[in-house]
């Protein structure tokens, strides 16, 4: 068993706190190694490298962190592999998906690269005579992120390379579930010439996360997890003056509609819905499917195929779907399983005391499928994450419309039709921030922003792409002339440009 590190000022650090907590492989339900949680007093001198590294960062011309960008995304593809193996063995998650976690990520720093481009102001010619006007994007100085457990690459990148793009410095406080990859990631940024100190990881807890949201010299904060720690962030970071995105919990809804090719929805569902054992802010857990027949229909498609989900270890190169993250996480989900029996909803698949062959201390759970779930249940209202999917049947398009927007979260939202009006209707209409058509995940491309509305989402900017740019900046104009010898004196008036 080996002790992780922090990586502060350009080189791993021990931690000193004596305070530790565990790392696991889930597939063999085994510690693998120790995580030092970082005090107070560690996490402030992680801020203090960020603040001593951000002027010379900041100073750097545009096109030359560009390039420091370019070699960090080079060297994040050729370390594809060796990323994947860190983040499955700690996550649990497949190593095909582990692969797609980092690939996301990726997308994100090719954004980042065009950072010269995405810091262009405006300029306004002969506003009045002789005043020109013109903007420029400034970084903010020392931001923070703190992200979940269930992607340790994509998420962080979704921060933390936007944020060094544009000039600031960051401290990430990763999930301290799978620390690894996040860790590795920060390194290969100093091996591609980012300067020791732009980029720091902190591993804690509350402690490191409280120090983050009230330290006076963090100017933004950055996460995403749950609902109601997304609300204390944004509660806690905002009454210290910071700027906050907070992306919190997710309840997506995929409709099915009469006329949509079944075959289609059902394969969407699976991957949707089991993909990464669930553990997906963007994962399908309810099916709402118009009318009876379509219904059963769909049901019975659905039954079939999670019964035949293959399960294995994460290094298991067949399996579709490996172990939750931790021993608690599995319990976790499959009390949801038990509170919908509870409620009265028909357990129609049930993917407890799933047990994997040379593995039998590891974290697995069977998928799970619930049918004639009403919205009045737990498991129809709160966000169980993991492999769990229910249907809720709708007798009418307005009625599966009527469930998207009553929900308290609004994350992801998905339609599957072959009618084009009614798939215009749906996206025009729904009270949800990202939206598929015949799409199960519609999580946006690098080069536009990941949000949600209502529960979802706290804060005014959504993450990465121009939203993201925006974040990390703050815009500054410039009104300017230059008097060729002509003095016009005071004025007491507001001045009128235009004339």
């Amino acid at each position: 068993m080996h002790q992780l590190e922090f990586f502060i000022g350009g080189r791993r650090v021990a931690g000193a706190s004596g305070r530790f907590g565990d790392v696991f492989d889930p597939s063999l339900g085994a510690v693998t190694a120790r995580v030092p949680l970082a005090s107070r007093a560690e996490t402030e001198a992680a801020i203090a490298d960020a603040q001593r590294a951000f002027p010379a960062w900041a100073e750097t011309p545009s096109p030359a962190r560009a390039r420091v960008m370019f070699r960090w995304r080079e060297l994040i593809e050729r370390h594809m592999d060796e990323l994947a193996r860190l983040l499955s063995s700690e996550h649990g998650k497949v190593l095909a998906d582990a692969r797609g976690d980092v690939q996301r990520g990726l997308e994100v720093v090719d954004f980042a690269c065009g950072i010269t481009h995405l810091l262009k102001g405006d300029f306004s010619d002969q506003v009045s005579r002789g005043i020109d006007m013109h903007s420029l994007r400034q970084p903010l100085g020392v931001c923070a992120g703190i992200t979940p457990f269930n992607f340790p690459a994509m998420v962080p990148l979704w921060m933390c390379a936007p944020a060094v793009a544009c000039g600031n410095s960051f401290v990430l406080k990763p999930s301290e579930k799978d620390p690894s990859c996040t860790v590795r990631l920060a390194e290969l940024f100093v091996e591609a010439g980012g300067p020791p100190g732009v980029l720091n990881v902190v591993l804690g807890d509350k402690e490191a996360v409280d120090t983050l949201l009230t330290d006076p010299r963090v100017q933004a904060v950055s996460f995403v997890g749950s609902t109601p720690i997304a609300r204390y962030v944004y509660a806690t970071a905002a009454a210290h003056g910071k700027r906050v995105q907070a992306m919190g919990g997710a309840k997506n809804h995929l409709v099915v509609m009469p006329d949509a090719d079944l075959d289609q929805a059902t394969d969407a569902l699976i991957g949707a819905a089991y993909g990464s054992a669930g553990e997906r802010c963007m994962a399908i857990s309810v099916a709402v499917v118009v009318g009876e027949a379509t219904a059963d229909a769909l049901r019975d498609r659905l039954a079939a195929r999670v019964r035949a989900l293959r399960i294995g270890a994460s290094d298991d190169a067949a399996a579709e779907m490996g172990p939750l993250v931790t021993r608690e996480h599995r319990d976790k989900v499959a009390g949801y399983i038990a509170a919908g029996i509870d409620e009265g909803a028909e357990l129609v698949v049930d993917g407890r005391g799933h047990m994997v062959a040379g593995h039998e201390q590891g974290f697995f759970l069977g998928g799970s499928l619930f049918d004639r779930v009403t919205p009045s249940m737990c498991i129809y209202q709160e966000e169980i994450f993991g492999p769990v999917l229910v249907i809720v049947r709708a007798a009418s398009f307005e009625e599966a419309l009527t469930l998207a927007n009553d929900h308290p979260f609004g994350n992801g939202v998905s339609v599957f039709t072959r009618d084009g009006d009614v798939a215009r209707e749906f996206v025009h209409r729904v009270q949800v921030g990202m939206v598929g058509v015949n799409v199960p995940i519609p999580v946006p491309l690098a080069f536009y922003s990941f949000g949600g509305w209502k529960q979802s989402a706290f804060g005014d900017h959504n993450q990465h792409g121009e939203d993201g740019v925006r974040f990390y900046t703050r815009v500054k104009t410039v009104t300017s002339r230059w008097p060729a010898g002509i003095r016009q004196g005071s004025e007491f008036v507001m001045p009128l440009h235009g004339r």
